[in-house]
C-alpha cells in the first residue's frame, strides 16, 4: 500500500470509520508475522507480538505521521520483539512447528529435507546478534532497500550495510560449523 493510501485510510479511521483499520491489518499482517517469526524463532509468540503491535498501533494511531505509517508500525513490532527476546527465558518453546508440513501430493523425503534445512537456517539465524539478524531479514527476506531499512530502523545506510555484511559472514561461518 502506498503511503498516500495509508494516510487516506488513517484520516478516515481517525474521523470515525474505525472498521477501516482492518484494511491496514490485512495489508501488513503477513510481512509483520514473517519478520517477527524470524526474529523470535517462535511462531506462536510471533503471532501474539503482531497482534499486540496492531492493538497498540490502533490505540496510538492519533500520534503517528500518516505518511510514515508503515515505518511507525514496524517500529512498534520491532520494540515488541526486542522486549520478548530480552525476556524469552520466561517463555516456553512450542511443542511442534508445522510450517514445513507436507502438502498433499508432496514427496515425503523432499518435505523432510526442506524441514531440516529450515531448522538449520533458523538455528543459524537465531545465533546472530539481534541487530544483525534484523538487518539481514529486512534485506534478504523482506527485500527492502537500504533506504527503506534506514527509515524503519532509524539508522544510517552505511551502518545497515555493515550489519548485513557482518550477518552474511557470520551466517556462513555458523553454517560451516553446523553442516
Amino acid at each position: 500500500m502506498e503511503p498516500q493510501a495509508d494516510a487516506e485510510l488513517i484520516g478516515r479511521i481517525l474521523a470515525g470509520e474505525r472498521e477501516l483499520y482492518a484494511r491496514l491489518v490485512a495489508h501488513y499482517q503477513d510481512s509483520m508475522f514473517r519478520h517477527a517469526a524470524a526474529m523470535v524463532g517462535d511462531r506462536d509468540a510471533a503471532s501474539d507480538l503482531v497482534q499486540e503491535s496492531f492493538v497498540k498501533a490502533f490505540t496510538r494511531l492519533h500520534t503517528c505521521d500518516p505518511e510514515r505509517f508503515a515505518a511507525w508500525l514496524f517500529r512498534i513490532l520491532r520494540n515488541r520483539c526486542k522486549d520478548w527476546l530480552k525476556n524469552r527465558r520466561q517463555h516456553t518453546a512450542p511443542l511442534q512447528d508445522d510450517a514445513h508440513a507436507a502438502g498433499e501430493g508432496d514427496d515425503p523425503g523432499l518435505t523432510l529435507e526442506r524441514a531440516e534445512l529450515g531448522r538449520v537456517v533458523q538455528a543459524a539465524l537465531m545465533r546472530l546478534p539481534p541487530a544483525q539478524r534484523e538487518a539481514f531479514l529486512l534485506k534478504h527476506v523482506d527485500g527492502l532497500s537500504y533506504e527503506e531499512m534506514a527509515e524503519r530502523l532509524e539508522t544510517g545506510i552505511s551502518a545497515l550495510k555493515m550489519r548485513v555484511m557482518r550477518a552474511r559472514e557470520a551466517l556462513q561461518e555458523i553454517l560451516r560449523e553446523i553442516v
